[in-house]
């Protein structure tokens, strides 16, 4: 049986979001919340701006970088399902080009796991170039022996799911795939490649301050040594590197399926209820309850080679690491709750803080955008202490 959200957990995540702007230094922000496909909770307040002269409100859009990875892995994970190919398939029986550098023995579980060795490239390609980019995957070998060890695959993971969508549903992208699939069926506000419509709704979005904590953390170190496989992994392809980048319509439409995601908390929120529902979406059944499945099942969790810190990634998802220390009290317990107590749970952040999840086992959904960036590789106590006050 699962839990039902009280209106005191509720008050909880309002209390929360409202002194992150008082005391964290919110700008813009949204938080939106579900349980059994409803939508128990919407939170939008603020600014789009550090002028203050735009308000930020429910229909605000913002660039919510990796936290695209998520419906970019459901699009390839369906699209592998729709043709009948086996996770445990090799990638070349889809993509022949593939097997540039060595890998015919690379799957599709050791892409979607970060497990391939390919968060970085030895040439250096343009990221607005899908299809230079799309040859130096094909070129490149692996950078360990796939299956041996995880590290981020940062950039190179959108291009290598939205290639094989492209293959596999002949289409003209992901983010293509994305809309007809599920964007425009559940109504969804958040693209994959953001029609010029769209456009005068985006919040921009300003970098986070590095403090004196921050710049201890092994991650921020790494991305900031040149020749570090954290600092190869976020410059791989190259280009848009600055966060002013991503104010750019440009780079909104171009629906990078790595991190070039533009939407509203309520419409990531809205597609994880569907997730948490087990595929169901007004009596319907959207995606295969075999694909949530897989996304609640741990592929590999390591301490990843390019985030520093240890992380479990299922088919395409992240999900909390778990405490392997056999001597440790908490053993078997989670090391950090980014989703929740729910082992099932599953789901991504983004660069900044930006953070979108499902977990089965309650029903629950749970998303959160923002404008202002905090610095780190994982989300912290903004949106650490919503996702705390919802399960208080």
């Amino acid at each position: 049986m699962s839990a039902v959200v009280s209106p005191q957990q509720l008050q909880a995540v309002q209390a929360w979001f409202d002194e992150n702007f008082r005391t964290r230094w919110e700008m813009g922000a949204s938080v939106s919340i579900w349980q059994h496909g409803k939508e128990l909770l919407h939170l939008a307040r603020g600014h789009c701006d550090r002028a203050r002269t735009r308000e930020w409100d429910r229909d605000t859009l913002v660039p919510v970088w990796s936290a695209t990875k998520g419906p970019a892995a459901v699009c390839c994970l369906l699209a592998l399902e729709e043709a009948g190919v086996p996770l445990n398939c090799q990638v070349s029986e889809v993509w022949p080009e593939f097997v540039g550098g060595g890998k015919s023995d690379v799957t599709f579980l050791h892409l979607l796991s970060h497990t391939a060795g390919l968060c970085a490239l030895d040439e250096r390609v343009p990221i607005y170039n899908f299809e230079a980019v799309v040859e130096a995957l094909e070129r490149q070998p692996p950078l360990w022996e796939p299956g041996m060890r995880q590290g981020y695959h940062a950039r190179t993971f959108g291009f290598l799911m939205d290639e094989i969508v492209r293959r596999l549903a002949e289409t003209e992208s992901l983010g293509e795939y994305f809309r007809e699939v599920f964007g425009s069926p559940m109504a969804l506000d958040f693209w994959i490649g953001l029609p010029s419509a769209q456009w005068e709704r985006v919040s921009p979005i300003y970098p986070g301050k590095i403090s004196i904590a921050n710049s201890d953390q092994p991650f921020i170190k790494a991305f900031n040594t040149v020749g570090s496989l954290t600092q190869r992994t976020f410059t791989s392809p190259f280009g848009l590197n600055a966060v002013s980048d991503f104010n750019q319509s440009e780079t909104w439409s171009r629906g990078y399926a790595s991190m070039g995601g533009v939407g509203s908390a309520h419409g990531l929120g809205k597609f994880y209820a569907m997730l948490a529902q087990g595929g169901r979406w007004n009596d319907r059944q959207i995606l295969p309850e075999s694909i949530v499945r897989r996304l609640e099942q741990t592929l590999s969790q390591e301490d990843d080679s390019v985030l520093l810190a240890p992380v479990a990634f299922s088919a395409g998802m992240m999900q909390d690491p778990l405490d392997d220390n056999p001597e440790s009290e908490n053993h078997g317990g989670k090391l950090r709750q980014l989703y929740g107590p729910s082992l099932r749970a599953f789901g991504h952040p983004g660069a900044g803080g930006s953070l979108a999840f499902a977990d089965p086992e309650n029903g629950i959904a749970f998303a959160y955008v923002m404008n202002q960036m905090e610095v780190g590789a994982l989300p912290g106590e903004r949106v650490q202490g919503l996702v705390s006050a919802l399960y208080s």
